[in-house]
């Protein structure tokens, strides 16, 4: 059974830290494309960033860049966003997601596989 599991979202207060955790089982890892999408209540599912299974080349949303790094362990089949410098525009459920496609993407729709998502709640 494939599963993407997040973990680490919570409530912290601007300009504070969290790092989100994505636990695959299931499927090959090495071969997947790992994504990060959050969404906002009343708004669309925005992509924040992914990982490439083909290289390991990553992509950051201009809203994120500089403050947000992916990265992934593949021995723990687990992929990390640490998240800093966070702001309250920032505040959403975070999912995690998996694409066979292996450059980095993030159009929802090629995307196989997703998570439950994990609140991230940012205060001012």
């Amino acid at each position: 059974e494939v599963q993407l599991v997040e973990s680490g979202g919570g409530l912290v207060q601007a300009g504070g830290s969290l790092r989100l955790s994505c636990a695959a089982s299931g499927f090959t890892f090495d071969d997947y494309t790992i994504g990060w999408f959050r969404q906002a209540p009343g708004k669309e599912r925005e992509g924040v960033s992914c990982i490439s299974a083909s290289d390991g080349s990553t992509y950051y949303a201009s809203s994120v860049k500089g403050r947000f790094t992916i990265s992934s362990d593949n021995a723990k089949n687990t992929v990390y966003l640490q998240m800093n410098s966070l702001k309250p525009e920032d505040t959403a459920v975070y999912y995690c997601a998996g694409s066979i496609i292996r450059i980095a993407t993030m159009y929802p729709r090629l995307y196989d596989y997703w998570g439950q998502g994990t609140q991230v709640t940012v205060s001012s």
